[in-house]
This record gives structure tokens, sequence and C-alpha cells, in this order.
């Protein structure tokens, strides 16, 4: 059983909306550090946006304004509200820890951006 699982992406035109969720299963969860990664073809894993157990948040310079991270520590989910896509966000979403995550990586969810 997977430890990470991401759903909610999709085909989307530049300047649409998606809403990505992760169901994390772990204990504590409400203890730890999550962030949102992503991967384009070709490129490496880089990471999105984290939030802390606290609920502080941290951006990557490319989605600062158009993405929101949040969390709902009573069902062990992290969400990412993404606005404004372009076709750079192009990339399969990853959930994990965050500044370090572990080994267990999820299958991702894909989210196209293209018209």
């Amino acid at each position: 059983q997977a430890q990470f699982v991401e759903s909610g992406g999709g085909l989307v035109q530049p300047g649409g909306s998606l809403r990505l969720s992760c169901a994390a299963s772990v204990s504590a969860f409400r203890r730890l550090s999550m962030g949102w990664y992503r991967q384009a073809p070709g490129d490496q894993r880089d990471l999105v946006a984290g939030i802390s157990m606290g609920g502080v948040t941290n951006y990557g310079n490319d989605v600062k304004g158009r993405f929101t991270i949040s969390r709902d520590n009573a069902n062990n989910t992290v969400s990412l509200q993404m606005t404004n896509l372009k076709p750079d966000d192009t990339a399969v979403y990853y959930c994990n820890l965050w500044p370090q995550p572990v080994g267990g990586w999820g299958q991702g969810t894909q989210v196209t951006v293209s018209a």
C-alpha cells in the first residue's frame, strides 16, 4: 500500500485551475511538515510548495501568487490549489514530507496544461 496517494490531476487549458489532493498514510500526520513536488519529462523533481505542522508555507518562485498549499489534519490530507495554470506547469505532481522527503514516493498525478 502506497504511503502517499495523489489525485486530482487532469487536462486543463492555460489560465485554468485544478485542485490536487494527497492522502498520507502516516502516523502523527499533524506533527509532520508536508510538501508538493513536481517532475516534468526529462527534468528533476522540484519542490512546488511546503507547509509546516504549524501552517507556515513555502513556495517555489515559479508558482508564488498562483498556487496555495493547505492541510487537513483531521483527514491526513494536504491539498494544492492551482490557478492561472501555464503550459510550463505540466508535470507529474507528488506529495511527500518536507523539507526532507522519504523514499516511498507515490505514483503522482499528471497535470497537463495545453490549449
